[in-house]
């Protein structure tokens, strides 16, 4: 059992719970058994998984531990003290695996590419990662501004949607506009022109979602085909960035669905 603080592997993992030190080292930290269960179903072999001692009566964490054991993932018992310095959670399952950030894998180039630009918010991006894999919107460009998708509360809220993704981040618009060529691309605005279901989502497109409190930079717009809106009744006068991008993502499925585009 390692019961200090300042063991070495402990100290290189606790780099991880900040963006430097997981770009450094193209590693993240996965904690809870659901996430490392996604982790490993998606390909990727933790690097090594940090555990306190289970209860009796934690059947799934023991699985999970004894699962890894026979896949020869190195397994390191700590104190819940040592524990609690890499722990991102209030109640932990007393899991975390250390695992690397798959590199961006190349997409079909019919598939829709999705762009979010100054979305800041953890649980907004996690939830977004997660709609987009559900609307098979696999292919994602997060533009410099963007929170760091692989930081701990993202991945929570991804719900291991990021390793069954193609994700690129910290792109400037420039290099975003070189993969976006021959494509339309369209900005998510709340005073768009064009209402969201009357674009054509089954042709080469790109739909870019801002954050909430700042609009797209003149890069975006300068590349832009042009702006979409959900409109609404009531008083209401936008969604967050999480919603409206569930709500255009599904549309962009609907329509390609219902159109038998190949993907």
């Amino acid at each position: 059992m390692i019961t200090s603080a300042d063991n070495p592997k402990v100290k290189a993992a606790r780099a991880l719970l900040y963006r430097r030190g997981r770009e450094q080292a193209g590693q993240c930290l996965a904690e809870g058994v659901r996430l490392i269960e996604d982790v490993s179903r998606a390909g990727v072999a933790p690097a090594l998984i940090f555990f306190v001692a289970p209860a009796p009566d934690a059947t799934r964490t023991i699985a999970l531990l004894d699962a890894a054991r026979a896949a020869g993932v190195p397994l390191w018992e700590l104190s819940p003290a040592v524990f609690g310095t890499l722990s991102d959670t209030r109640t932990s399952q007393g899991v975390i695996a250390v695992a690397p950030i798959p590199a961006a894998e190349p997409e079909g180039d019919a598939n829709p590419i999705l762009v979010l630009d100054q979305v800041r918010d953890p649980g907004n991006l996690g939830t977004i990662l997660r709609s987009a894999e559900a609307a098979g919107v696999t292919r994602l460009l997060l533009v410099r501004g963007c929170v760091d998708p692989w930081s701990p509360k993202v991945l929570r809220a991804g719900m291991g949607a990021h390793f069954r993704l193609s994700l690129q981040s910290g792109v400037s618009w420039a290099e975003a506009g070189q993969q976006l060529v021959g494509r339309l691309l369209w900005l998510a605005d709340v005073r768009g022109a064009t209402a969201y279901d009357l674009v054509d989502w089954t042709a080469r497109c790109a739909l870019a979602i801002g954050g909430e409190t700042s609009g797209f930079s003149p890069e975006a717009a300068a590349l832009a085909t042009g702006r979409v809106t959900i409109p609404m009744a009531g008083a209401t006068e936008s969604l967050n960035a999480a919603m409206a991008a569930t709500v255009l993502l599904f549309e962009v499925a609907r329509q390609r669905r219902l159109a038998n585009v190949n993907r």
